[in-house]
């Protein structure tokens, strides 16, 4: 319902308390506690005043925040934003030593954590020479605890201002600031809308951490465009997870592909019968490529549609998604473009035909600008107005976009690419095995050669050779595994996504 005007986070706030002032935007799943959207806007004017008047931050301050989802941290985020003021959420899995740097690089004065977090942001501030604040709020009830003596601050925001610099987190070197405008935010939970359907009576269970692009726009600010709601939950509980969407009757969810497994392998077919998933429209994949064979195992055995999509921190999250039912949805690929242009394009960065390999750009309202303080990267991710993401692929004559990889990962063996996802994919296939990964290793005849780690099934076992044999025999032995090694868990990032890179430190 975006006419134009409605293009800051303000503004949406104000619409929804205007329109459906007593429907619910968002509970806990801990406490039930719920806000509406009139509470919201109260609480927000609330922390607007709060910021302004007792922490002297301004139009424009950054300022960083050390909380678990939780309905604080959820206001907190859209409070800051909503004063005109710009959100670092800082990654409770990093290390001392990456979010030192962030804070540094931010140049925040201020964190607001929670007191489960308070002994980390004292650690955090004690790498860094410059004096920053810390304060301490109940993740519960932060903004019960202001000062009810407030006034309404008057908007001075517009849609080109900054409102978010979230870090991506790399595999190598320090973590790129993505600055983030109220247009940027706003175009990827419009994006999230019209790629769900989403409609008013839709619900969303939250249990990706919203210090990612993915549980931040997906979930909330999808919720917040589509004049829906959500549930938010602190993490991730396999054994919670289907209980909150049966309790609150939630409608979709979005999670990742090692959340799936993690589901699938739980669940007997005798403890899913037993569950009511009446309400579920449909299931969303992200954050990482979900393996056909893991897709299709998790809707036999759950009867509910999962969607795989793709997105960036750079975009906002969403690019790619399938589309519902009935239309035509295909294991393997992310999906159709949906509010951005897509592009696959040759290394002098011109269009290639369909079916055809080369690396996938984008262009939109929800791409950044710019990452922070880092002109020579920013200069490198864009030709004109195209974002290189770095990712390979091809489209086909359908507009539906299947990922090879990433540029950095492709394994070169005797001067023939070859994709390990494509080797990931062909490992899922074996019934026994959880998780998999491809990666290469040095190798003096073919330059490099192939290995893979993997995670069995619980109660499964299967031997080394016969893997190496499943996968000659799908594949070929050019490209499959010389070795296979069989580990308790696969090394994995803040946001769940498998880190082929490190297999190699946890083998050594």
């Amino acid at each position: 319902m975006n006419d134009g005007s409605l293009n800051t986070i303000r503004k949406y706030i104000e619409f929804n308390a205007k329109e459906n002032p007593h429907s619910d935007f968002a509970t806990c799943s801990h406490t039930n506690h719920k806000i509406s959207n009139i509470q919201l806007k109260i609480n927000l004017d609330k922390i607007n005043f709060y910021l302004v008047n007792k922490k002297k931050q301004k139009k424009n301050s950054i300022i960083c925040t050390l909380v678990e989802n939780s309905l604080s941290s959820v206001q907190l985020m859209l409070g800051i934003m909503y004063s005109g003021m710009i959100q670092v959420p800082l990654n409770l899995m990093a290390g001392e030593e990456q979010l030192s740097y962030i804070v540094n690089h931010s140049e925040s004065k201020i964190i607001f954590t929670s007191s489960s977090n308070l002994k980390l942001a004292k650690r955090i501030i004690n790498k860094i020479s410059s004096n920053i604040e810390i304060v301490e709020i109940n993740k519960d009830n932060f903004v019960e605890e202001i000062d009810n003596d407030f006034e309404i601050i008057k908007e001075n925001t517009n849609y080109n201002d900054n409102a978010l610099l979230m870090y991506t987190s790399g595999t190598t070197g320090k973590p790129k600031g993505v600055m983030l405008s109220h247009e940027n935010i706003l175009s990827g939970g419009e994006n999230v809308k019209i790629s769900h359907e989403l409609k008013s009576k839709d619900k969303a269970l939250c249990v990706l951490p919203l210090y990612h692009i993915n549980g931040l726009i997906v979930t909330v600010i999808g919720p917040l465009v589509s004049q829906s709601s959500l549930v938010i939950c602190e993490k991730f509980s396999v054994t919670n997870f289907w209980k909150y969407i049966s309790k609150f009757k939630c409608t979709w969810f979005s999670v990742v592909p090692t959340i799936i497994s993690s589901l699938l392998n739980k669940y007997s077919y005798e403890e899913i019968n037993s569950l009511d998933l009446s309400s579920i429209r449909f299931g969303r994949s992200a954050s990482a490529a979900l393996a056909p064979e893991t897709h299709k195992n998790f809707e036999q055995k759950f009867k509910i549609k999962m969607i795989e999509t793709m997105g960036l921190t750079e975009s906002c999250a969403p690019i790619l998604s399938n589309p519902l039912p009935p239309k035509k949805n295909k294991y393997g690929s992310p999906g159709i473009p949906y509010g951005n242009e897509v592009m696959i394009a040759d290394s002098k960065f011109n269009e290639i035909s369909r079916n055809t390999v080369g690396q996938i750009c984008i262009k939109g309202k929800n791409v950044m600008k710019k990452y922070y303080k880092n002109p020579e990267e920013t200069k490198k991710s864009f030709y004109k107005d195209w974002f290189l993401t770095g990712d390979l692929g091809f489209m086909d004559e359908e507009s539906y976009v299947f990922v090879k990889g990433r540029v950095k990962e492709l394994i070169i063996k005797g001067g023939e690419n070859i994709s390990p996802r494509e080797i990931d994919d062909i490992l899922y296939q074996h019934p026994a095995v959880l998780e998999a990964a491809a990666f290469a290793t040095k190798c003096e005849h073919y330059g490099e050669k192939i290995e893979a780690g993997i995670v069995l099934k619980k109660n499964h076992k299967v031997m080394e050779n016969e893997l190496i044999k499943h996968c000659e025999n799908l594949i070929g032995k050019f490209k499959s595994p010389n070795k296979i090694h069989f580990l308790s868990e696969l090394p994995k990032g803040p946001s769940g996504k498998i880190q082929r890179f490190k297999i190699q430190d946890k083998i050594k």
